[in-house]
């Protein structure tokens, strides 16, 4: 049996449009983890709630992160006992940069440990909220797969992104 998939947005939550919301649509077994606040994200609160998901699939999980919730996965990976079994993580941003939004509590430093999983980390060239290198950089001390997709944007809706084949296929080799 293929893990259950977790979808962990970012700030914010993934409209309609975005392919999270689309993959959910489609795949009725894929799970949000929903925050209680998702535009004044307190970390040790999205950490504690994503915990809570996991343990509630009642087994294995991959996990499908988009921006913030790129990083609520490696802090909250710090609980070996967590059933993870991978996670696709998509543009993570670098909190740690002087000019990100103020509303953002706790997030940095950024987790700089070995995931304990697989994963795969995905980036744009031209991300508004980090640097191709510094996600790059992420990849390497998370012990991820880098996934360079050219000049993308944030990777969401905003950036044309629909249903995001690639990002599925991506997915599917974490699931196996």
């Amino acid at each position: 049996m293929r893990p259950r998939v977790l979808v962990i947005p970012g700030w914010g939550d993934s409209g309609p449009e975005h392919w999270q919301s689309l993959w959910e649509k489609a795949h009725p077994d894929f799970q949000r983890v929903v925050q209680r606040d998702w535009l004044y994200p307190i970390r040790r609160e999205w950490v504690e709630t994503l915990a809570a998901g996991i343990r509630a699939a009642g087994g294995p999980v991959v996990l499908v992160a988009h921006s913030l919730g790129c990083l609520a996965v490696a802090h909250c990976a710090r609980d070996a006992t967590l059933p993870i079994h991978g996670a696709l993580l998509v543009v993570p941003p670098d909190v740690e940069r002087p000019d990100f939004p103020p509303t953002i509590e706790g997030f940095a430093p950024i987790p700089r440990a070995r995931l304990p999983f697989p994963s795969i980390v995905v980036a744009s060239r031209d991300d508004p909220f980090s640097e191709l290198a510094r996600a790059q950089a992420l990849a390497t001390v998370w012990g991820s797969r880098f996934v360079d997709v050219g000049a993308h944007g944030h990777i969401n809706a905003d950036a044309g992104f629909g249903p995001w084949p690639l990002g599925e296929r991506l997915l599917d080799e974490l699931r196996g």
